[in-house]
């Protein structure tokens, strides 16, 4: 993995001066098939066109930088490129809305060549058809400081369906889905194997037996599936959010803007074997990889106490609280009755 730009020395990579910005353009847009009926124009004009036909329109933006959210001694161009389209799309998720289309800026420092730019799109490309969205534009230029990805992401939600932050209400249920931790874990082992790597670049990384939690750290996806389900139940939640920064962050998001208060069952805290076991490896708690690990992508989301059993037996989504008055604040219970603030410990932009 740690090698995975390594060719064989007979095969000739070709430099991005010998296509240029448009040869460049020409050779990624050949590959771009466009799935939605609102794309009216894509790739090739001054600016891409869309018919949304009476939905409104939900905007979402997120930009990666090498050095600050990813590691390319460990992280392939090609999963790179698959999770620079999927944290967007777990924006349009959390607005309740359908993913139709995305632009991608990329810029590009002088080290990479076309094979590598190549490998980028192709995860992109890959993302683009899972989650049947159309890459409609974008921009490339140089970049003196390391690769970086901007990706803007657009989608389509019928009017009223919109589900924002601020709409929690108090006995609502707070949901998540899949399990947290992981993504935080599975970064804690790459950094452990980069550090052997540096000390011996002969070893070859160990990561066999922990390839579910590195997984979901290098190509996460966006719980697309979850709300199409959701939809399928007759269910709109009441605020959700995408657990990008970490659970107890997301959470305090959703009580700030919702003016309500919540309680949080730790035994119903949703968490992969690999992780616990991981965990503990690191000398870390569990609970804190849980609650401020980030990068997991799943949705937090609260719905009417009504709605319980539409989701009880749902098996990816877990019942892990209630929404309270705001004056009891934000807490985490344990099964002997004791509480606990929460404090947001996740990542923090600056």
């Amino acid at each position: 993995m740690f090698a995975h730009q390594k060719r064989e020395h007979n095969e000739r990579l070709y430099p991005l001066s010998e296509l240029g910005e448009f040869g460049l353009i020409k050779r990624i847009s050949q590959k771009i098939v466009l799935r939605n009926t609102s794309t009216i124009k894509g790739i090739g004009d001054d600016a891409a066109v869309l018919e949304p036909q009476e939905k409104q329109i939900v905007v979402s933006t997120d930009m990666l930088l090498e050095g600050v959210h990813f590691d390319l001694t460990f992280c392939p161009l090609k999963h790179l490129g698959y999770k620079a389209v999927a944290v967007n799309v777990s924006d349009i998720a959390a607005m309740n809305a359908k993913p139709t289309q995305i632009t991608v800026n990329v810029a590009l420092g002088a080290r990479y060549t076309v094979e590598a730019v190549e490998e980028l799109y192709e995860g992109i490309r890959l993302a683009c058809e899972s989650y049947n969205v159309d890459l409609v534009g974008g921009d490339t230029t140089s970049s003196r400081a390391g690769l970086v990805i901007s990706v803007t992401a657009i989608g389509e939600v019928a009017k009223g369906e919109a589900v924002l932050r601020s709409g929690a209400k108090v006995n609502d249920l707070v949901c998540v889905t899949g399990d947290l931790g992981a993504a935080y874990l599975g970064l804690q082992v790459l950094e452990r194997e980069k550090q052997a790597f540096l000390a011996n670049p002969e070893m070859q990384p160990e990561l066999e037996e922990k390839q579910y939690i590195v997984g979901r750290q290098l190509r996460p996806e966006a719980r697309m599936d979850v709300v199409y389900e959701l939809k399928e139940l007759g269910i709109k939640p009441t605020a959700m959010i995408d657990i990008s920064d970490g659970l107890a962050s997301e959470l305090l998001h959703i009580c700030s803007q919702s003016g309500v208060g919540a309680t949080i069952y730790k035994d119903n805290l949703p968490a992969d074997a690999q992780m616990l076991e991981t965990a503990v490896e690191f000398n870390l708690d569990p609970i804190t990889c849980i609650m401020n690990g980030g990068e997991d992508y799943e949705l937090l989301f609260t719905i009417p106490l009504t709605d319980y059993d539409k989701v009880k037996n749902h098996p990816d989504i877990t019942v892990i609280g209630k929404i309270t008055e705001a004056s009891e604040g934000v807490n985490l219970a344990n099964k002997h009755g004791q509480s606990f603030p929460l404090n947001a410990q996740g990542w923090k932009h600056f």
